[in-house]
């Protein structure tokens, strides 16, 4: 895996993906930007070499439909005031006024693209969506951690079509405290593991299973769990058609000795 830090930036159209998915009140204001903020060191990085940089995220589950309460534009402001710099926001993530916001830039701009799940083709891993997002930059780097284990196509499709792809200081970090929890953990090693979707993180748990002593289960994803127990959770969200899967992860961790 190639490192941010050792590829030429200079003079480049850098396409960073991050995850600032960040939590807003009734009013539309941000509530906590510290997603925003762990980004900052790779942007600051790349600005510092002399790209142009082109920042790509999601937010929420607007389902491949413009939902203007999902814009990314309140993101561009507190972006713009934790760089000190006048920020870009995009009217979307691909087309013709995109190449051209793109093809104007210069060295030390930033441009926010819209909301890349405006478009169906981010959570399909759309080949042809990942190659317009692809045709944006020279080189392409992820710094979204917390969405890697995603097949979209600005995470997974993009990298066979960028011309350099690499990962950013965040995702280095991340994969760093991760690998160092697996290889040489301390005992007993307890995962806890949250979220809304079990679907999306059933490679990953079963994996765990191989390394962990005990497991636990938060968030949304645990009613998915207890409903494939037996319980019934009444108007809980339950994701049905996991039910199964988390009786299996369940059974699986009994017969390794994992509580």
């Amino acid at each position: 895996m190639n490192k941010i830090q050792d590829i030429d930036l200079s003079g480049k159209r850098v396409f960073i993906r991050v995850d600032v998915n960040v939590p807003f009140d009734q009013y539309q204001n941000i509530t906590d930007d510290s997603r925003i903020r762990a980004v900052l060191p790779t942007l600051n990085y790349a600005l510092d070499h002399d790209a142009k940089l082109i920042v790509a995220s999601h937010k929420a589950r607007p389902e491949g439909k413009v939902v203007p309460i999902h814009s990314l534009a309140p993101v561009a402001k507190r972006l713009g005031r934790l760089l000190k710099k006048d920020i870009k926001m995009a009217p979307d993530c691909i087309g013709p006024q995109v190449n051209e916001l793109v093809s104007n830039m210069k060295i030390g701009d930033v441009l926010l693209l819209e909301n890349l799940r405006f478009h169906q083709g981010e959570q399909e891993n759309d080949e042809a969506f990942a190659k317009q997002l692809a045709a944006l930059c020279d080189v392409y780097i992820n710094n979204a951690f917390a969405v890697s284990h995603r097949v979209n196509a600005s995470v997974e499709a993009i990298v066979k079509h960028a011309k350099i792809s690499g990962a950013g200081f965040l995702l280095q970090k991340e994969l760093d405290y991760f690998k160092r929890a697996m290889a040489d953990p301390s005992r007993p090693l307890v995962a806890i593991v949250g979220g809304a979707k079990v679907s999306s993180k059933l490679g990953a748990l079963e994996n765990m299973l191989h390394h962990v002593d005990k497991l636990i289960i938060g968030g949304a994803m645990a009613n998915t769990f207890l409903a494939s127990m037996g319980y019934d959770l009444g108007n809980s969200k339950i994701e049905k058609e996991a039910v199964k899967a988390a009786g299996l992860v369940i059974k699986k961790a009994k017969e390794k000795g994992i509580k």
